[in-house]
């Protein structure tokens, strides 16, 4: 089965619905570019929530060690970690209440992707989410 992401229209509609993303492995480096993209995410509009157990906070928000860690409702899962975790993120994934896996630019797996589409989950890989809002507004 071949990675296939939703249409270009149906990712704006995604992001135009979207209020709250959970960005697995925000880096609190400006310098890194899931700070960037998170930031950019952030003055657009949506809330934040960084998920890393190796920072404390990033945007003053204070930061989650996995996604089970997250209280309340999430609608879109950006994850910035390299291809071979995304199984993983998969199931952890499943067990949350989450609308949306989104791995960034340059990641995807089609194990994850796979385990995803079997249980009904809108998935996107290898997009980015800041290039994917401005190509949509």
């Amino acid at each position: 089965m071949a990675i296939e992401n939703p249409t270009r229209d149906e990712i704006g509609k995604i992001l135009k619905k979207a209020k709250r993303i959970a960005v697995v492995g925000l880096s609190d480096n400006p310098e890194r570019t899931s700070y960037s993209v998170s930031e950019a995410m952030k003055e657009a509009g949506y809330d934040i929530i960084p998920v890393n157990p190796n920072v404390d906070e990033v945007f003053g928000v204070k930061a989650v060690g996995s996604l089970k860690d997250i209280d309340g409702h999430v609608d879109i899962v950006n994850i910035f970690r390299r291809s071979e975790y995304l199984p993983d993120l998969a199931k952890e994934f499943d067990e949350i209440d989450a609308d949306v896996f989104w791995a960034q630019l340059g990641v995807e797996n089609e194990e994850a992707y796979r385990f995803l589409k079997d249980r009904g989950h809108t998935v996107i890989m290898n997009r980015c989410i800041k290039v994917e809002h401005s190509l949509t507004r």
